[in-house]
């Protein structure tokens, strides 16, 4: 695995904002921001200011943290135009999709945990 060390870690620096972002989020624990190579209308990466690696090297103190990266993602879907929507007649519309890529095989290229949060009218690059 890819060791990094908070000196070294992009996403540690984005949230310190020694490297600008386009942020459309932020709090006390996490930083939200637009992804640089979007896969769809809406791309966002959740991530915590608190550097962990991988969601395999989360412990158990991370719980509440984890919750509360997830309790983000609809309401910044909602915010970001690509919410839920459940009409009177009871039908859905809008979506999203959430990822988080774990290790080398996972497809993580970076390794700070961060959500992505992706959606928007369909297609999406490749997607169906």
């Amino acid at each position: 695995m890819n060791e990094v060390s908070v000196d070294n870690c992009i996403f540690c620096k984005i949230a310190s904002k020694q490297i600008p972002s386009s942020v459309v989020y932020e709090d006390e624990e996490f930083l939200a921001f637009k992804d640089i190579h979007p896969a769809a209308p809406v791309h966002v990466l959740i991530i915590p200011k608190l550097h962990i690696d991988t969601l395999s090297t989360t412990q158990v103190e991370h719980i509440p943290l984890l919750g509360k990266m997830l309790e983000l993602v609809p309401k910044l879907a909602h915010e970001l135009g690509c919410g839920l929507v459940r009409h009177s007649d009871g039908s859905l519309t809008g979506g999203y999709k959430t990822l988080i890529n774990t290790g080398p095989d996972g497809g993580q290229e970076v390794y700070h945990l961060h959500i992505h949060l992706i959606g928007g009218p369909k297609p999406w690059h490749g997607q169906r």
